[in-house]
């Protein structure tokens, strides 16, 4: 097996703790909200903290994933987040469950995301919106795979033990990577590497290119920002992760409430029907993509573009049905089709940062996204008081038209004259 593959595996790995860490809390939502005596607006409060706690680091390791191995980076971000999730299943309260799930865990987990997607970017080329959207599939199985052993252990067990468990294999997989990845260079690899990379013997160093100077964080900046279309992406992002996180969030109990699901049953039957189109959507949606971008540049937006259009009336469906069999349709429709837009989330990205500022954009991306979208726990929480989750998650499908506007002005004003800019040399992979 060719290296570059073996690193996705590793990396799907890492990113499905990642996912199915953080939807834990969400499954045992119930359960833990009246043991703990937590209020809606608490409870989301928990989860709010959590992204904000996210968003304010990602940029910091964003740069640091363009200045450091990226795979020291991701060794200690999931041991860290491992260990924070080891330790949530100890809170006591309020207090204990925003420094150990929301500061702890959050901050952890913010140090993945950016350095994974850097180094998968760096070894493929024309598969590389394959190869990120394989990593992402590891998002849905992640969180699918968490309704259902986290709710089975929140119901025979309690919730806690949930935390204990998928902390400690977190542990495990990082002593595994810490194994098996190989060490990187910092910021853009060399050619010399590529050449130690595509062969089956034991890793050695290869000098840096006297031309390949350290990341600037000014001029990375600077770069960045120059490009309308990132902002067009992030705004995108933001109000379309709105959407995602409060979803995610408050799911398992809208089945469990409305329906009268078992908590196993809410937790399982929330993510998996969304989760397996979502699966679909991104594999489906990279294939066309990776073939139709060679041709014309604009096509991995116009595919977001679709996919977000088609997300908003499967939304209102999940939220307005009256038996669970629609209800379970919209859920895999929505998924299918944020599948399609997720397929092309950083690739379309990629398309107009400088390959060497990828990691510090990618950060920045995160951190803009996920300022925005951590509103939507608490915000629905206390929607959810006043008004109910039915009506809340209705209200949910309009936010898509701002994500499709933003894309859409990208699409028209923008889009080639910031792909030509950031247009370099970027890829170790022999072609």
């Amino acid at each position: 097996m060719q290296y570059k593959w073996e690193l996705i595996g590793w990396l799907w790995l890492a990113y499905f703790f990642n996912q199915a860490d953080r939807a834990i809390y969400n499954v045992v939502l119930p359960q833990l909200k009246a043991e703990l005596g937590l209020t809606d607006v608490q409870a989301g409060l928990v989860a709010s903290i959590f992204l904000w706690t996210y968003a304010l680091l990602v940029p910091v390791a964003g740069y640091l994933g363009d200045v450091f191995r990226r795979k020291s980076i991701i060794f200690w971000s999931l041991l860290f987040w491992s260990a924070a999730t080891i330790l949530s299943g100890f809170c006591m309260g309020l207090f204990t469950l925003i420094l150990f799930r929301s500061l702890a865990t959050g901050g952890g987990e913010a140090f993945y995301y950016p350095s994974a997607n850097s180094l998968i970017s760096q070894y493929h080329h024309k598969t590389r919106a394959l190869a990120m959207s394989i990593h992402q599939t590891s998002l849905y199985v992640g969180i699918v795979s968490s309704g259902l052993i986290s709710g089975w252990i929140a119901q025979h067990f309690g919730w806690r033990m949930a935390f204990f468990c998928f902390g400690s294999f977190g542990i495990l997989l990082a002593l595994l990577i810490l194994w098996r990845v190989r060490n990187d260079k910092p910021s853009k690899m060399t050619e010399e590497l590529l050449e130690e990379v595509s062969k089956n013997e034991p890793e050695q160093e290869a000098p840096p290119k006297q031309n390949e100077q350290p990341v600037v964080l000014s001029q990375a900046l600077k770069s960045i920002f120059a490009a309308p279309s990132v902002w067009a992406i992030w705004i995108a992002f933001a109000t379309a992760n709105f959407v995602f996180v409060g979803y995610l969030t408050w799911t398992p109990t809208f089945l469990f409430e409305k329906f009268g699901m078992s908590l196993t049953g809410a937790g399982f039957s929330s993510m998996f029907w969304h989760h397996a189109g979502a699966f679909i959507g991104v594999l489906a949606g990279a294939h066309i993509s990776d073939r139709l971008a060679l041709k014309r540049l604009s096509a991995r937006l116009e595919l977001q573009i679709l996919g977000l259009v088609l997300c908003a009336p499967f939304v209102l469906l999940l939220a307005l049905a009256d038996n669970v069999v629609w209800c379970y349709v919209g859920l895999a429709g929505f998924g299918l089709f944020r599948g399609v837009y997720e397929s092309n989330l950083f690739a379309s990205l990629f398309d107009v940062v400088t390959p060497r500022y990828r990691a510090t954009a990618v950060g920045l991306m995160l951190s803009v996204c996920f300022v925005f979208s951590a509103f939507a726990p608490l915000v629905m929480g206390y929607a959810k008081e006043n008004y109910g989750l039915t009506t809340t998650f209705a209200c949910l499908a309009p936010i898509f038209a701002v994500s499709v506007a933003a894309l859409a002005l990208s699409r028209l004003l923008w889009l080639r004259r910031d792909a030509a800019a950031a247009a370099e040399p970027d890829t170790i992979e022999k072609q």
